[in-house]
């Protein structure tokens, strides 16, 4: 019986190893929430910068550059002000340091809209356009570096007066946008500059 007893507890623990070892998930220590708390910084390592972490970690693709392009619809400009990185609806978006929110609310070309006055740095803006209307962060608030502030919000967004933002089909879009994504802009001392001069690709 303690024979058979033992052999059930080798093969137990064995069991418990191997789901240990292959099937658990990789237990990080910081906290995905929301107010004021941080996502472990293994998940900000697909951009690295010495001064940010990526607005959405894991989306590294660019779609729209900085600099001069061809409008891709009615009310986009041809010289784009930031980067435009797809990414599904609802995806989280972080603050890339530590900042005061100046704006979270309908934002016109750029839909709804949430900048961040960085405090490190007294020159520097950062804008996320696109966003879900729905919002982590208010006007007034301050940030920490790696808090969820929203998400990437939908194509099409309903309930704002006089929107002239159209698609293919004639429904109000989430400002100048072909589809869901992140225009993500940094402008210092006021104007606009390329982001990717702060992260290292």
């Amino acid at each position: 019986m303690i024979n058979k007893l033992n052999k059930f507890l080798y093969l137990y623990l064995a069991f418990v190893l191997i789901i240990s070892i292959f099937f658990v998930p990789i237990i990080y220590g910081g906290d995905l929430i929301y107010g004021n708390q941080n996502y472990d910084d293994s998940s900000f390592l697909t951009m690295s910068s010495k001064y940010f972490v990526w607005p959405i970690p894991g989306y590294t693709a660019i779609s729209s550059y900085f600099g001069k392009r061809n409008s891709p619809t009615a009310g986009a400009s041809s010289y784009h002000l930031g980067l435009d990185i797809p990414a599904p609806e609802g995806t989280y978006l972080y603050a890339i340091d530590d900042g005061l929110v100046t704006f979270a609310s309908w934002g016109a070309g750029g839909g709804y809209t949430i900048v961040l006055q960085l405090t490190n740095y007294d020159n520097l803006t950062v804008s996320y356009c696109h966003t879900s209307p729905t919002m982590f962060v208010k006007y007034g608030e301050y940030v920490s570096k790696k808090e969820i502030i929203g998400m990437v919000g939908p194509k099409n967004v309903y309930g704002i007066n006089n929107n002239p933002y159209k698609d293919e089909n004639g429904n109000p879009t989430n400002g100048a946008t072909t589809g869901s994504h992140l225009h993500f802009a940094i402008k210092s001392n006021g104007q606009n500059v390329n982001p990717l001069d702060y992260y290292d690709n």
